[in-house]
């Protein structure tokens, strides 16, 4: 019972880093497609405070032992490189 619940703790925690990962690659899309370019000091102080938070929030639960290393690093990885695509797709335009 105990390795079960501790199984569900760590699926819940890495879901919600997921979901936080998301929400961030959706406030960057909405922001490049509606407000300003990347290039605009405000989109980049707004991308880097949010992969920043992440990145402590991956650290905190990794210290937990809710998140293996390698999946945070993973995560951050995979978000980095969406976000990338996402900037180089703008900057095309």
């Amino acid at each position: 019972m105990a390795s079960e619940m501790k199984i569900d703790h760590r699926e819940k925690a890495y879901s919600l880093l997921q979901a936080d990962a998301e929400k961030i690659l959706r406030l960057i899309k909405v922001q490049m497609d509606n407000l300003t370019m990347p290039q605009c000091p405000l989109y980049e102080e707004v991308l880097d405070t949010q992969m920043f938070g992440l990145s402590r929030e991956i650290d905190f639960a990794i210290r937990l032992g809710l998140v293996d290393e390698v999946d945070g690093k993973k995560l951050i990885d995979s978000l980095e490189q969406e976000l990338s695509s996402l900037h180089e797709a703008s900057v095309d335009r």
